[in-house]
């Protein structure tokens, strides 16, 4: 038992140690690419370059999440091909070591490593990335409209520097494209409040926003009622829907919240609700990757053969990827259900890796 203890601590930590070389590879890559597609795309803008470098900073924990399942899959490939080209695979194995118990340490620190990035990892990455978001917008977007939803209903800002209007609407309609029980709240230069309009409804026109049974008050409070009120605004529909917080900006504590919310205020949360199931299925998705290491790198003590191993490796990460924005896609959508096409990438990895192994080893 001991010494099953001590092999099984060796194997995770031979794991771990290869998982990390290669993530730590990843992000030096992802840092570099994306600080200079950054810089590319802002040369025209006058940012500043420390800017620059703390948007990158900022995106580089995401981008990193993004990453992780990938750097399981080869840092896999690299610590079950080290051991292989150093004969402690043979050797485990003649000790009546199967593969399956070989496999065991690397697989409970790839379901814990997932864990823990969901429920510790998530909150960090969301946060800083919600950070650059805001950072791009003012920086490189230029945009000035903002909408956060609650279970009180929804706020929504928009304007410019000279002047600023929050709209707050109970109930929304048409995916924001129509507001009920609306009040605008006007502010001219450096916040000076101007008065406030109460509508019945609001409907997106082109270039306006058309208040219903509206009463117009200044700011001595004494108001004027009015059919219809013309609110200029320079949003979109697109726009409305684009001013949604991106998925990956939300905690994994803070999507079931942001989930009700966003229904009860009337606008889809397909995506959000299909990235909370992604991140339920990521343990399982790491646990993967594992398999899919091990079915391309435990033969190679027996066959020979580096490179095919790596290109096989890269391939299926590839594979993995292509088909999990498939799957995403058909979420979105409608066309599949939104747990199973958040766990269909993980269970589909799970079956061609344990099928390649029941076929290469004797177990």
């Amino acid at each position: 038992m001991t010494w099953s203890w001590t092999l099984s601590r060796y194997l995770a930590r031979q794991f771990l140690i290869g998982v990390g070389v290669i993530y730590a590879a990843f992000l030096i890559l992802a840092f570099s690419i994306d600080i200079v597609g950054l810089l590319d795309y802002t040369q025209r803008k006058g940012v500043p370059a420390n800017v620059i470098v703390g948007m990158s900073l900022l995106q580089l924990p995401d981008l990193g999440l993004k990453l992780l399942p990938f750097a399981v899959l080869l840092g896999g490939v690299f610590a079950f091909v080290r051991m292989s080209r150093s004969e402690e695979l043979v050797a485990t194995r003649a000790a009546g070591v199967s593969a399956w118990e070989f496999l065991a340490p690397s697989l409970v620190v790839a379901v814990i490593l997932g864990l823990f990035t969901v429920v510790a990892v998530t909150p960090l990455t969301s946060r800083l990335l919600a950070q650059y978001s805001a950072m791009e917008a003012k920086y490189v977007r230029g945009q000035a409209s903002q909408l956060a939803i609650s279970r009180n209903g929804l706020w929504l800002r928009q304007g410019d520097a000279r002047q600023q209007q929050v709209i707050h609407a109970l109930r929304v309609g048409n995916q924001g494209q129509r507001l009920d029980d609306v009040i605008v709240f006007l502010y001219g230069h450096k916040d000076r409040f101007l008065g406030r309009i109460e509508a019945r409804s609001a409907t997106l026109e082109t270039g306006a926003w058309l208040l219903r049974n509206a009463w117009v008050s200044g700011p001595d409070g004494s108001p004027k009622w009015h059919e219809s009120y013309i609110v200029p605004t320079t949003l979109t529909p697109v726009q409305i829907q684009e001013s949604f917080a991106s998925p990956d900006t939300l905690s994994f504590w803070d999507l079931p919240h942001f989930i009700s919310a966003a229904k009860e205020a009337g606008f889809s949360a397909l995506r959000y609700e299909l990235y909370f199931y992604t991140l339920l299925a990521l343990p399982a998705l790491f646990a993967a990757m594992v398999f899919m290491a091990a079915s391309f790198s435990l033969r190679l003590a027996r066959m020979g053969g580096l490179t095919r191993v790596i290109l096989y490796g890269a391939l299926a990460g590839f594979g993995v990827y292509f088909f999990s924005n498939l799957t995403q896609a058909l979420g979105e959508s409608g066309i599949l259900p939104v747990p199973l096409a958040a766990a269909a990438p993980a269970s589909a990895a799970i079956l061609i890796g344990m099928t390649l192994l029941f076929h290469q080893e004797d177990g």
